[in-house]
């Protein structure tokens, strides 16, 4: 039996906040080409969070995918079912559905093979099959968004 690739677990240090910062400066200018601004309501605080994220489209839907497992904005957008993506002056309401494990899987692939900052933490590479993203598919939440 082969080993997948050993999982990295995502700690948000100092560091990554400013990366963030610097990521977020980026996204707003428009030089991430598929990097745009989320914002979230605070579940418990009720006040906005904003953090950048890729959005991945195929076939004229649109999905976001965390690849670092269960993060707050993940929370935050379970808990209110909509979320706000901004670049630039454009600003776009959603709702957001979680899509269960066989529908995320194919997307998750599709995310993998175009973000390469995150794949240390997807137990898969980009030859494994779409049934390994879906083994994968709990650890890192995939959402489905509608625009409002």
């Amino acid at each position: 039996m082969t080993k997948g690739p050993v999982v990295t677990t995502y700690r948000r240090s100092r560091a990554l906040r400013v990366g963030d910062t610097i990521v977020g400066w980026l996204i707003w200018t428009g030089l991430v080409p598929n990097g745009y601004l989320l914002t979230t309501v605070g579940r418990r605080t009720g006040r906005e969070r904003t953090t950048p994220v890729a959005v991945v489209a195929h076939e004229g839907r649109r999905w976001l995918v965390s690849p670092y497992g269960a993060v707050a904005w993940v929370f935050n957008a379970r808990a209110h079912g909509s979320v706000v993506l901004r670049r630039r002056f454009t600003r776009r309401e959603y709702t957001v559905r979680e899509l269960p494990a066989q529908e995320a899987g194919p997307v998750l692939r599709r995310y993998y093979v175009l973000s390469a900052p995150s794949r240390p933490y997807i137990n898969a590479t980009k030859d494994s099959p779409v049934e390994r993203f879906v083994a994968q598919a709990p650890r890192h939440p995939v959402f489905e968004l509608t625009p409002r």
